[in-house]
């Protein structure tokens, strides 16, 4: 992977802190960035489930069935519409099970 150098600049004591604990750096500053950045992946994901955006439910109502009957060859390969389970979408609740 290409590197990018950057400048940062840190209050002395962190600096210090790192260098106790850790021989390389730039390597424990990415692995910290890498750390921080997959968490607030996590927290826009949660975010984004707890409040989808209104399109969702649009497209929920399509259906499967619907968006099958629209499929190519290549999407068949790709969706097993006989496994899984029924499912319908329910404002403030999500994908909720539908009991058959």
């Amino acid at each position: 992977m290409p590197k990018a150098r950057i400048t940062i600049t840190l209050p002395d004591e962190l600096v210090r802190d790192i260098d106790r604990r850790e021989r390389n750096r730039s390597r424990f500053i990415l692995e910290a960035v890498e750390h921080e950045l997959e968490s607030r992946r996590r927290q826009e994901l949660l975010a984004s489930v707890e409040s989808p955006h209104p399109q969702s439910g649009e497209v929920a109502e399509v259906g499967l069935s619907e968006w099958a009957d629209r499929g190519t060859a290549e999407d068949e390969e790709l969706l097993d519409t006989q496994g899984g389970s029924s499912v319908r979408w329910s404002p403030g609740q999500g994908w909720v099970k539908i009991d058959e």
